[in-house]
């Protein structure tokens, strides 16, 4: 495997500001902790082995862990694109940003779990577009219902 380059808790924090300042909602952390362990378990390559696993736990756990007061969505799309930018995927960000946007909503939804995220993420680095079998699971997941 290529060496895989990270970020820090203080860019995140950063980009996490940057996106608030531009779109609005609350600036500031809600647990560093959490944003710390999030950065922290992208790198351990037993359980994140390829560079796909550490953007999808990435991408879900800014989402779901609700690390940032407000915008975890929003973060989750940025700090993912930043993690694919400094890994030699920028040809692909700006289809990830457009692709993901409502992929984020339906994470935060629980429409979307964290396998399903992996397949589209895997889709979106490496495929041309998604398979007829992954679009047909999108699309079953965006029609549960919420309970």
């Amino acid at each position: 495997m290529e060496e895989v380059y990270y970020f820090d808790t203080v860019h995140a924090i950063i980009v996490h500001d940057d996106i608030i300042s531009k779109s609005g909602g609350l600036q500031g952390i809600r647990d560093l902790g959490q944003l710390e362990s999030i950065l922290m378990h992208i790198q351990n390559d037993l359980y994140y082995p390829n560079f796909e696993d550490k953007l999808t736990h990435l991408f879900y756990a800014i989402n779901k862990g609700h690390a940032f007061s407000d915008g975890n969505k929003r973060s989750s799309i940025a700090l993912s694109s930043y993690f694919m930018e400094i890994n030699g995927y920028d040809f692909v960000v700006r289809k990830f940003i457009s692709e993901t946007e409502n992929i984020a909503v339906d994470v935060a939804d629980n429409r979307v779990d964290k396998e399903l995220l992996s397949e589209i993420i895997y889709s979106l680095l490496y495929e041309y577009d998604y398979s007829d079998e992954l679009k047909l699971k999108i699309i079953e997941a965006k029609q549960r219902q919420l309970y």
